[in-house]
């Protein structure tokens, strides 16, 4: 053999060694690198009933100022290092800018921490998550938080969307953007022929779920509890309650129960009150950094930021939305779904969800183990948020590791994002 042709041997040695050395899939996920985006704390506020429960009369920036302060006290970061904070909101004007970086700074963070206000629908909170990931991971910040909040009792109802023009109304794509997501989602379940039956056992699984779930204390970890004036409704007499659990589980919700319900869009329709999401209030938050940095500051790693997709389908489909974006989401991380250990994926709609889990092939039993939107609700902004708690609370208690989040969203689009635990 010459000397050229050894040489060449030698190479294709090294790199067939060099091959078999790379991680691939769940492993190279989980392999731990000074630049990964990690989690160092994430919790929430209760999710209280809107109009009717503990947070009915408590501004969306007092949630997040709440939210803000349990944050820093939990993590013990210091407040001066946290550089930027993305906040997802929905309905209040502007997105909240103004009243959000108030927010932060009643909660104790410096005039040099910066706030940005977001409105991805109802995505918002996972976005706010992402966009903070992103900063660190390009080198903009160092530390960050994202953040989600809803004040769905003294925002939501029609003020909440903007007039169409008439270039808007005259082009019949873009006029779908405005078809309410319970119309929509009424057509969806016929086309796609999602019954009403199989619609309120799902519902009825989620209810059940977030019962037995609450009732054992697993929320408990992820919830600032928080205490705030509330009006009674029968006296109007002002008091001062302690909220400390998500009041908008029903105990001993079934099948039969949710078959009693009337249809909320349409007179034979499927979808109803007991079906579908929540109206609800909430603030969830996030902290952020990468492993090296949350390593120096001797900060808890809770797990870490992997990937996101965000991808759009047609406005009058918005439910499909996770169906489109996990797919995308997982090849990103380069993970096969079952790969994946519980999925926590926002139930707007039984109608929609059902059908997602069943065309993604997922295990049902991973997704929501502990009940979704549809039993405790979902605070259009902070949901995103919410979810990375309520997430990497469940991969802990049971040993687990990959976890995906995802979401539909209004005007047609779905957002998803890959997390690991510690």
């Amino acid at each position: 053999m010459s000397k050229a042709q050894q040489r060449l041997s030698q190479v294709q040695s090294h790199l067939a060694s060099s091959e078999a050395d790379i991680l691939r899939g769940r492993e190279s996920i989980l392999r731990k690198s000074p630049d990964d985006i990690v989690v160092a704390c994430a919790l929430r506020t209760p999710l209280t009933r809107g109009g009717k429960g503990g947070f009915k009369d408590t501004a969306a920036a007092d949630l997040l100022a709440h939210t803000f302060q349990s944050l820093l006290s939990r993590s013990h970061i210091d407040p001066n290092l946290v550089e930027d904070i993305s906040v997802g909101n929905v309905l209040a004007p502007g997105a909240g800018a103004t009243e959000f970086r108030a927010a932060a700074l009643v909660a104790g963070f410096p005039e040099t921490t910066a706030v940005i206000s977001l409105n991805r629908q109802c995505s918002s909170g996972l976005q706010a998550c992402v966009d903070i990931a992103n900063a660190i991971r390009c080198g903009m910040i160092e530390v960050g938080v994202g953040a989600g909040v809803e004040s769905m009792s003294l925002q939501y109802g029609p003020g909440a969307v903007s007039e169409f023009s008439d270039v808007l109304e005259n082009h019949q794509e873009a006029k779908n953007c405005k078809v309410p997501m319970g119309v929509l989602s009424e057509q969806m379940a016929s086309d796609r022929k999602i019954t009403r039956d199989v619609q309120d056992a799902f519902a009825a699984r989620s209810f059940q779920r977030a019962e037995a779930a609450q009732k054992a204390g697993k929320f408990d970890e992820e919830i600032a509890p928080m205490k705030v004036k509330w009006i009674d409704p029968k006296t109007e007499e002002e008091k001062e309650i302690v909220v400390d659990k998500d009041d908008g589980i029903r105990p001993g919700m079934t099948v039969e129960g949710l078959g009693k319900i009337k249809p909320a869009f349409k007179k034979d329709g499927s979808i109803h009150a007991g079906n579908a999401s929540q109206v609800s209030d909430g603030a969830a938050a996030v902290l952020l950094m990468k492993r090296s940095t949350a390593q120096r500051l001797g900060q808890n790693i809770v797990g870490k930021f992997v990937c996101s997709s965000v991808v759009g389908v047609k406005p009058l489909l918005m439910g499909i939305g996770p169906w489109k974006a996990i797919p995308v989401a997982l090849e990103k991380a380069g993970i096969g779904k079952e790969e994946v250990d519980v999925w926590e994926i926002n139930e707007a709609f039984a109608s929609q969800c059902v059908w997602c889990v069943k065309e993604l092939g997922l295990d049902e039993s991973k997704v929501n183990p502990n009940g979704g939107a549809i039993a405790f609700g979902h605070p259009l902004g902070c949901t995103g948020a919410r979810q990375v708690s309520t997430l990497f609370n469940e991969l802990g208690r049971t040993g687990k590791k990959v976890g995906v989040t995802s979401m539909c969203v209004g005007t047609g689009m779905g957002m998803a994002a890959v997390w690991v635990k510690e």
